[in-house]
């Protein structure tokens, strides 16, 4: 539905922060990035050298900008700006993620206040959930949540 050129006139990430390169599904509540894990990423040096495993906290970041664009989708034009983490909960890895594997990141709206919104996010491997996490992002400039 979106080509990682589509992705890049929402979000202001760029490579090596970009870190989906598809949207294959996106509704009012719902969105489906997909992430290809290649063994370039430059994370993989030093993350492990010999064993390489993606860092958590960048498949939370991939959970992210997949919630951010759908909620980027939902605003007006005018009232796009920066998406920004407010908080991060019952975040889960349940199995490594490695050079090789395509990441299905499923990310549901389930509260919305305005330029603020709170998601329930998972990361699948071949059908198998990888990781999961429950988010809170809010556009900059808008209303703060309560």
């Amino acid at each position: 539905m979106l080509t990682v050129e589509d992705i890049m006139e929402i979000l202001p990430h760029r490579y090596p922060m970009l870190m989906i390169d598809r949207i294959i599904e996106c509704e009012d509540r719902k969105i489906v990035g997909i992430k290809n894990v290649t063994a370039n990423e430059p994370y993989f040096q030093g993350h492990f050298p010999g064993t390489p495993v993606m860092p958590g906290v960048l498949q939370l970041e991939a959970m992210a900008q997949t919630g951010g664009v759908l909620l980027l989708r939902l605003l007006p034009e005018h009232q796009r700006g920066l998406t920004y983490f407010m908080s991060i909960d019952k975040a889960k890895f349940r199995k490594i993620v490695k050079p090789g594997d395509q990441l299905r990141i499923e990310v549901e709206i389930t509260s919305r206040r305005s330029k603020a919104a709170k998601f329930a996010a998972r990361m699948l491997v071949d059908g198998d959930v990888v990781s999961q996490a429950e988010l809170m992002c809010m556009v900059d400039g808008g209303e703060q949540p309560q």
